[in-house]
């Protein structure tokens, strides 16, 4: 398998964890695989994107502009700024809740994420969720990355089988929280799956 994985959004909201789980899933189904983050003022909010790629034709963790398969968005505005790695036929899968830089507290702008929103319908094939709505039922959104992981894999674009994710994730998550973790990551295999 040849595939190329941009993730990206902000500091907190797990986009390392989704590429690790990932890069490690591919590498437990026998590709090879190369990755990288680029996580600059994370702490602080700022942008983070990790590139993982899948297959023996990647030679750099990088993944080239205009060759990603998909992108996974935990942001519209951040969706927009990596828009150019998708390849044409590429597919996005987009929170539609936007995080508000600290400057908005300071300055408004009235940044809603809605602009992001309809520019992407113009540009790509999308699969957009809000992440408030699909995570209600477990409390918190900090289990997005992991059911925006489950979207991937049940609209058959990421490729890797969702059993060898479930086992990366419950090796990679806090045992107290596998259970829950299993559950967001079916909750978002099942809109993955009705939006194919």
């Amino acid at each position: 398998m040849n595939k190329d994985i941009m993730i990206c959004g902000v500091g907190g909201q797990g986009t390392v964890l989704a590429s690790k789980i990932i890069a490690a899933s591919a590498m437990e189904e026998g590709n090879t695989v190369h990755s990288a983050e680029t996580i600059g003022m994370a702490q602080r909010g700022g942008s983070v994107t990790s590139h993982v790629r899948i297959g023996d034709r990647a030679y750099s963790p990088l993944i080239p502009s205009g060759s990603a398969d998909l992108i996974l968005a935990f942001e519209p505005a951040e969706a927009v700024r990596n828009l150019k790695y998708l390849k044409k036929g590429g597919m996005a899968v987009v929170n539609r809740i936007p995080t508000k830089p600290v400057t908005e507290s300071l300055h408004p702008s009235g940044y809603n994420g809605t602009e992001m929103i309809e520019y992407l319908q113009g540009k790509c094939d999308c699969i957009f969720v809000d992440a408030d709505e699909v995570c209600a039922s477990f409390g918190s959104t900090k289990f997005f990355n992991i059911i925006i992981l489950g979207i991937a894999a049940g609209s058959g674009r990421l490729g890797i089988d969702k059993d060898t994710i479930l086992a990366q994730i419950a090796k990679r998550v806090p045992a107290r929280f596998a259970d829950i973790n299993r559950r967001a990551f079916l909750k978002g295999y099942e809109i993955g799956a009705g939006a194919a």
